[in-house]
């Protein structure tokens, strides 16, 4: 089964406000792990959820403002204490490698894993981590301070084999993964084997854009452009629009727009005021521009 989903552990902007933590989700990869962003109290969410942190083997980090990243020193102690052995992945700004060092630096913390570090650019896209089934890139967004989105690609599926088919012209082993690929085979005795005949679309590869603390502008669109499923910062009712624009933030009206322009198939709001407690309001305005429109809600797994 294709796992990709994204698990909330936190939706609240600036400050911890009615039961809502600071940003914090795990994106879950055919069972592997990855953090983006860690605001205060990450490492309790994600206890409370049963997620094991020593399986999360990369972070991610957007910015440099305390409620996207003061609880990482944290998390990256209690590796160190639980034992952790495995190397840990760490993209974020050039400048969060000093605030780690200095804080480990005068609490006197040797840690017992490595902790590689990926400094992130601020002014350019770029491809950050690369597998066989998986690219994650980074891309400037417009903030009060440099900050970086993320965006998920899973790799080109393979097409599956139509069995019975396969079975009844006794098609050789040999052939079946190069089929799988597209490719078509030939055997000795001038047996044409037609990939097209023997197989089954590939399911289509799916995406999710990660879009922290930005004023909306359409400088970043490109680089969200398709996406599955789009986590989009919705700080403001639009009637505060001034103020998002003061801030370097985004209304809900506007993620809306954004989702819409750039052809997502799905929208996650989320880094929601403190000065709202009830979310429905905020959910009615981004659906009034783009109806596919949820609320990230701690806790709630959302599949890609």
């Amino acid at each position: 089964m294709r796992r990709f989903e994204v698990l909330i552990l936190g939706n609240s902007s600036a400050t911890p406000m009615y039961g809502r933590h600071p940003t914090s989700q795990v994106l879950n990869f055919n069972e592997q792990l990855f953090l983006i962003d860690c605001g205060e109290g990450t490492q309790m969410q994600l206890f409370r959820y049963g997620i094991r942190s020593t399986k999360i083997n990369h972070i991610f980090i957007s910015h440099l403002h305390g409620d996207h990243y003061l609880g990482l020193v944290g998390l990256l102690s209690s590796q160190h204490l639980v034992g952790r052995q495995a190397d840990l992945h760490l993209y974020g700004p050039a400048a969060l490698q000093q605030i780690i060092n200095l804080q480990f630096k005068h609490s006197d913390t040797r840690l017992r894993y490595n902790l590689v570090f990926h400094p992130t650019n601020p002014h350019a896209s770029e491809v950050i981590l690369e597998t066989a089934t998986l690219k994650v890139s980074s891309f400037p967004l417009l903030h009060r301070i440099d900050c970086t989105g993320f965006r998920f690609d899973e790799g080109k599926m393979p097409a599956s084999l139509q069995a019975e088919k396969v079975e009844a012209l006794q098609v050789p082993v040999a052939f079946l993964k190069l089929l799988k690929k597209g490719i078509d085979c030939v055997d000795k005795d001038g047996t044409i084997y037609k990939a097209s005949e023997l197989t089954y679309p590939a399911a289509a590869a799916r995406s999710y854009g990660y879009c922290s603390d930005t004023v909306m502008n359409s400088a970043y669109f490109d680089a969200i452009r398709g996406v599955d499923l789009l986590y989009h910062e919705a700080t403001f009712l639009h009637d505060m629009v001034d103020r998002a624009k003061e801030t370097f933030h985004t209304t809900c009206l506007e993620a809306g727009q954004v989702a819409k322009d750039v052809g997502a198939k799905k929208l996650l709001l989320g880094h929601y005021s403190a000065r709202y407690k009830d979310l429905q309001p905020l959910l009615e305005e981004s659906r009034s521009a783009f109806p596919q429109t949820e609320l990230s809600e701690e806790g709630r797994w959302f599949v890609v």
